[in-house]
């Protein structure tokens, strides 16, 4: 059966025009290179594989290469009960004893990935005294989409003792020395999103959270229809989170675009060409990534029969527009229609399957970076940034790579693993194993 979105065949050729990368890319990436003050690096399109980074200079091991801000991230539904992060830059928050506390008390509750709304009930329920000051650290409790559930192998600490790590009446030994920023609520009122400053809650309200809060002071057009959405991707995959803030960032982007040139133009008409081409603008940091529909990069899973693949990417192609559809009726904007089409949503999903930096952070998150993912380093998140530290020598010319995977594990692992980004490892020590 074809999947048809009347926005696909309405804005066709816009939507053709947004995923085929503006030129000129080099000199894109030259400015954004510029603004990391990295002078040692250069993007260029290479044979293969659209375009790489490349050392301008020589790097020595442990040298700091780049770092890089990441445009778009989410901490993990499944990592929600393990840590309470900054959600924008994903730094811890609260204290040592706030994230043992509440980690225990989830565990407590034994809920399940699929348990939202019980332990929403649950942890408003929960009846340890709270400073004032803290009264936002036990609404935090229900903003977890997901946990998971206790082992039967560890011990329970008593109920009075995790109510006391929860509320900051006990303090562990030596926890002084590793303080965490305090918590500070989201602007719009939402009990989902936490942050470490004022300055993170800010900027992640004008980027992206402005039109994806549930709270009362939400911009979307429904918060009724955004909380279908979120339910929908905890409940199947949670990628699409991540989608949707992409979205949200190029309207929001192309809103602003809009008030600045009016500020210069007056009360004065704009066409439709030139609304199309605010919002290329406001797509751009988008349009330089690496993209395929999502249904048709992702890796067969082990347990679906080759006979079955069409099947299997069909139903993920359902998936996806069910996803879209519940999306469109929280934060649809008439003046970015084209972004609200199957492909551009299908390119998007996919984009963060072939790209996303999943297992290099803790937090366990999904996050994209442009430089990164045009990038022998290591990567350590310890601020929302990835910082790049070469693992070797790097010499002036040569290709600067990144290690998707733990390269220990036996080849048919590693090849199996690398599947899930669409590419098949030729280097020599994958060529001398085959």
């Amino acid at each position: 059966m074809e999947i048809v979105c009347s926005i696909d065949a309405q804005f066709s050729d816009q939507i053709t025009a947004l995923l085929k990368p503006p030129p000129p890319q080099e000199k894109y990436f030259e400015e954004l290179l510029a603004t990391r003050q990295c002078d040692g690096l250069k993007v260029k399109p290479t044979p293969h594989y659209g375009k790489g980074v490349y050392a301008e200079t020589d790097f020595k091991e442990e040298q700091l290469v780049l770092k890089d801000q990441m445009l778009a991230g989410a901490q993990h539904s499944s990592n929600k009960v393990d840590c309470l992060v900054c959600s924008y830059c994903f730094c811890f928050v609260g204290s040592i004893e706030l994230q043992i506390g509440r980690k225990l008390y989830l565990e407590q509750l034994g809920v399940s990935p699929h348990d939202e709304c019980r332990m929403q009930k649950d942890c408003y329920n929960f009846d340890a005294s709270v400073d004032e000051d803290d009264s936002d650290v036990e609404d935090q409790q229900a903003s977890g989409e997901c946990s998971s559930s206790p082992s039967k192998d560890k011990i329970s600490l008593p109920k009075d003792v995790v109510e006391s790590l929860f509320n900051g009446e006990m303090q562990l030994p030596y926890s002084e020395k590793f303080s965490l920023p305090p918590i500070v609520s989201c602007p719009g009122g939402c009990k989902e999103n936490y942050y470490c400053s004022k300055s993170c809650a800010e900027a992640d309200w004008e980027s992206f959270h402005s039109l994806l809060c549930t709270g009362e002071g939400s911009k979307s057009l429904s918060t009724k229809a955004l909380q279908k959405f979120i339910e929908h991707a905890n409940d199947t995959n949670d990628i699409f989170l991540l989608a949707a803030k992409v979205i949200s960032f190029t309207i929001l982007r192309h809103k602003k675009l809009k008030e600045s040139r009016h500020e210069g133009k007056g009360k004065q008409v704009i066409s439709e060409s030139i609304d199309f081409s605010l919002l290329g603008e406001a797509w751009r940091p988008v349009s330089m990534g690496y993209k395929r529909r999502w249904w048709d990069c992702i890796a067969l899973p082990a347990d679906v029969d080759g006979s079955d693949e069409a099947s299997f990417r069909m139903q993920m192609k359902e998936l996806a527009l069910t996803s879209l559809q519940l999306l469109k009726e929280a934060i649809f904007d008439e003046e970015c229609q084209p972004l609200f089409s199957l492909e551009i949503y299908g390119n998007i999903i996919g984009m963060f399957e072939l790209n996303n930096l999943e297992r290099l952070s803790k937090p366990q998150s999904l996050s994209w970076m442009l430089l990164v993912m045009t990038i022998q380093f290591v990567v350590k998140d310890r601020d929302g940034q990835a910082t790049i530290i070469a693992l070797q020598p790097i010499a002036k010319g040569e290709e600067i790579t990144i290690s998707y995977i733990d390269e220990d594990l036996p080849f048919e692992e590693r090849q199996a693993l690398l599947a899930d980004y669409g590419f098949r490892c030729g280097c020599s020590k994958c060529l001398g194993e085959t």
